[in-house]
């Protein structure tokens, strides 16, 4: 009889996939090198961050399929195969002062590696947990906004010591070796698998049971539902405006509470920190107050705070609101996965995670143009931020319609064929 897997390990190799993926929030440290070494534009070195974080969504979306036929150890190999290409190329391209050979590697072959590995390891860890989906995505997820609090330091150190194409090549090596290992243990469990304990319970009637999903959809399957539309553009409000306030905090601050540009880059420092945080404490707090609540309780949030920064002039107050919000941001990465297996079921989890992130692809182009857009329009940030909140109005809206289609399912599991439900809503 096959030895089953220790599913705490199953986690460690996902967040291992993850902190090395999520060295992409560490982009920023090899602006202002760049710029000194190469000559060029803050705005061009930004590009190949946004391009890679753009083919993250279409990856994941086109390679959902192939990580459910080929399972989560080919997938996670793969996908440190092109990242770690990508991040070695990007060494060749700073080498030779070529930028589109930058946009080339680290915005396509990279962003590709980015997307396989962002839902290979996901997706599996959905199915080792059933009894704590939450926590466990949360983890994983977790890794991947906290990675920039190891990788930052580890590149700036480098690009001291070594200089800019050096560390690319040294990164680009240590991640395809970590990727590569952490993948080694990934696989699904098997058939039937249920927590320990839990089997004897259900069996027993008594103690804790796992909650049955309320479908179980393929990804051609789930496309076709309300739900679907609707949890997507859930995510897609949330990201669209918590990117944007990451993409201005420093400068928002200092117009709006005054604060000094020191403060503001401090402030900067602490977001990194609340968006890991709201991943792990949102989606492990799910588990009990369930994700549709979680999920309403984003957009109360933000509703208030992005409706009150405009009018938040003491610098304690706009820290909170903003550090608010990015825990809400992180939050909806880690909980959507746990949501998706709550809704649709794990028969085709990674495919249908793949086709909701396209969600994060277009959010990632979206919020940084309608706040640039607005604030040239009107030299302030109060517009875009009352247009954000009425934006979260609508994904509160959202958030209360998806509960009558959860309702209605929940409803269709009382009859007598449940494997039925979910096929027209």
């Amino acid at each position: 009889m096959e030895k089953v897997k220790n599913r705490w390990l199953i986690a460690a190799s996902a967040v291992g996939i993850h902190i090395s993926i999520g060295s992409a929030y560490a982009w920023s440290v090899f602006t202002n090198p760049m710029v000194d070494s190469y000559g060029w534009e803050t705005t061009e070195i930004s590009m190949a961050f946004s391009i890679a974080i753009f083919i993250l969504g279409l990856a994941a979306a086109f390679m959902g399929r192939f990580v459910e036929k080929q399972g989560p150890r080919k997938s996670g190999m793969l996908a440190a195969l092109f990242f770690g290409i990508g991040v070695a190329g990007s060494g060749l391209a700073t080498s030779i002062e070529s930028l589109y050979l930058l946009y080339l590697f680290y915005g396509i072959i990279g962003g590709i590696g980015l997307g396989i590995g962002y839902i290979a390891p996901v997706s599996t860890l959905v199915k080792w947990f059933p009894d704590r989906r939450g926590l466990a995505t949360g983890l994983a997820i977790m890794g991947f906004g906290f990675a920039s609090l190891i990788s930052g330091p580890a590149a700036a150190a480098l690009i001291e010591s070594v200089g800019i194409s050096m560390t690319f090549y040294i990164l680009g090596v240590i991640y395809f070796v970590v990727m590569t290992a952490s993948s080694q243990y990934l696989a699904p469990p098997p058939e039937g698998w249920v927590p320990k304990g839990f089997d004897e319970e259900q069996q027993e009637g008594k103690g804790k049971q796992i909650k049955p999903d309320l479908a179980q959809l393929t990804a051609n399957e789930a496309v076709k539902t309300r739900r679907f539309y609707i949890l997507w553009f859930m995510l897609f409000i949330n990201v669209t405006c918590g990117i944007a306030i990451i993409s201005v905090a420093s400068p928002m601050a200092q117009e709006i509470a005054g604060m000094t540009p020191i403060a503001a880059a401090a402030m900067v420092g602490l977001t990194g920190l609340f968006n890991g945080l709201g991943r792990i404490g949102w989606a492990s707090l799910s588990d009990y107050l369930g994700r549709p609540n979680v999920y309403t309780a984003f957009f109360v949030i933000q509703i208030i705070a992005f409706f009150t920064l405009p009018v938040a002039y003491s610098a304690l107050l706009f820290q909170v609101l903003v550090f608010a919000i990015l825990t809400c941001y992180g939050g909806g990465f880690s909980t959507v996965p746990a949501f998706i297996g709550d809704i649709f079921g794990t028969k085709q989890l990674g495919a249908i995670h793949g086709y909701i992130l396209t969600a994060w692809a277009l959010a990632g182009v979206v919020g940084p143009i309608l706040l640039s857009a607005v604030y040239d329009l009107t030299n302030s940030y109060n517009s875009t931020l009352y247009i954000f909140g009425v934006l979260f109005v609508a994904a509160f809206g959202l958030s209360l319609w998806i509960r009558s289609d959860i309702k209605k399912l929940q409803n269709e599991q009382q009859e007598p064929n449940p494997n039925m439900a979910g096929a027209k809503l």
